[in-house]
């Protein structure tokens, strides 16, 4: 009974790894794991710019919080009183009651603060794999703000969501579009980049080439990790 075993065990020890290193090395694993490591890095980058925009708006928070104070301690100077103490009432002129800076500025920042959390629910929405959920908070984004410095940016995620459940036409007509209408916008390049991918997938080579080539003229400044793609793409397609 040992001996049988025995000679089990070793065929189990010899096969398993064997089977291993050919899962590692066969090029479809390989093409999945790739993917599946681009999709995470897509999805890291979304979240630094998000970061990014939150800083920015922070700053400006800041800023005009600064200016409002110095608008009321000069206000203060003026009326001849110490900061603190309220300054005399004196006739408000017609028609205004507060200075117009401060008066525009509450509608703004709540339609802001509105688009800003439709925008992070979206991409939360999309982090978590739900790709319908991610998409129609997206489409609603673009719709109703559609010249919000993050407008670019739900275009191109509105794209993810639909290559991210192999809808491929749908995801070509958005990353086109999103290229189309937010060419100079900081995902123009993305946009381009994964409208090419998308034709290579639906088996349009010669197109996707064509958009490859147009990149390096439309982007000359685009990251390093951005033409790495571009060059890896033309290769893997068989791009001249």
């Amino acid at each position: 009974m040992k001996k049988p075993l025995l000679r089990l065990l070793i065929l189990v020890a010899v096969v398993l790894p064997t089977a291993a290193i050919a899962q590692r090395v066969d090029p479809v694993y390989v093409e999945d794991r790739l993917n599946q490591l681009q999709q995470a890095i897509t999805l890291l980058t979304g979240q630094i710019e998000q970061l990014q925009y939150r800083n920015q708006q922070l700053q400006q928070q800041m800023e005009k919080m600064q200016a409002d104070y110095e608008f009321r301690l000069e206000q203060v100077e003026k009326g001849g009183s110490r900061p603190g103490v309220a300054p005399p009432s004196r006739a408000t002129p017609p028609g205004r009651t507060t200075p117009p800076a401060m008066a525009a500025a509450p509608p703004p920042a709540a339609a802001a603060g509105g688009a800003d959390q439709l925008y992070s629910d979206a991409f939360k929405k999309l982090q978590d794999g739900d790709y319908a959920g991610a998409e129609k908070g997206f489409r609603s984004f673009v719709q109703r703000n559609p010249q919000h410095v993050l407008a670019g940016n739900a275009q191109y995620w509105l794209g993810e969501t639909y290559y991210a459940r192999r809808d491929y036409q749908n995801a070509m007509t958005t990353f086109a579009e999103g290229y189309k209408a937010y060419k100079s916008s900081p995902k123009g390049p993305d946009n381009l980049l994964k409208l090419g991918i998308t034709l290579a997938t639906l088996g349009r080579k010669p197109d996707a080439c064509a958009i490859f080539a147009r990149f390096a003229q439309d982007y000359p400044r685009a990251t390093d990790l951005q033409k790495r793609r571009i060059a890896q793409e033309r290769q893997k397609n068989g791009c001249k």
